[in-house]
């Protein structure tokens, strides 16, 4: 199947924001629980385990990922339920994100911001994002996970040729 991308690089104060959004036929609170619950984030990107609150750091399973890594992630902000901002280190880098929920009517906009120093890797980065909110997009709906293959290559070259705006 053929996708479209849809991110967009942003100049920000520290570097550029690369920024996705997705719109989901639901609550606000529903979208905030396919986010937050470790239950219900297995289904898309991987369950977590620990006490979550601002400040804390819990342990999440990539389990879409080669190997399904368990590593520390650090919530940075928890503002229920429009805002969860993150960060993780990894063997692949530093990733600060965040997760910023907006009702319009009866749907809830997310929109998925991950903070960089540079575009460097973007090429990589876009398209596995993108991939993680079609899976969220699917969880929530109960339709079938899309292939990775759906993504990368295919989508490399968009996301190679984005400057920030």
């Amino acid at each position: 199947m053929t996708r479209t991308p849809t991110g967009r690089l942003l100049d920000a104060e520290n570097g550029v924001d690369l920024v996705l959004t997705r719109t989901f036929r639901a609550p606000i609170d529903d979208v905030w629980a396919s986010l937050t619950e470790p239950e219900r984030t297995a289904r898309w990107f991987g369950p977590w385990e620990g006490e979550a609150a601002p400040g804390r750091t819990i342990r999440v399973r990539m389990t879409l990922e080669e190997g399904a890594p368990w590593s520390d992630l650090d919530i940075e902000a928890c503002e229920p339920p429009h805002r969860l901002a993150v960060s993780l280190r990894d063997e692949y880098g530093h990733w600060v994100l965040e997760l910023l929920l907006t009702t319009l009517g009866d749907r809830t906009e997310l929109r998925f911001v991950q903070h960089l120093v540079d575009a460097t890797g973007i090429g990589e980065v876009g398209p596995g994002w993108e991939y993680y909110l079609d899976c969220l997009a699917a969880a929530h709906d109960g339709t079938a996970m899309p292939p990775f293959d759906d993504y990368h290559p295919p989508m490399k070259a968009y996301y190679e040729q984005l400057r920030p705006e």
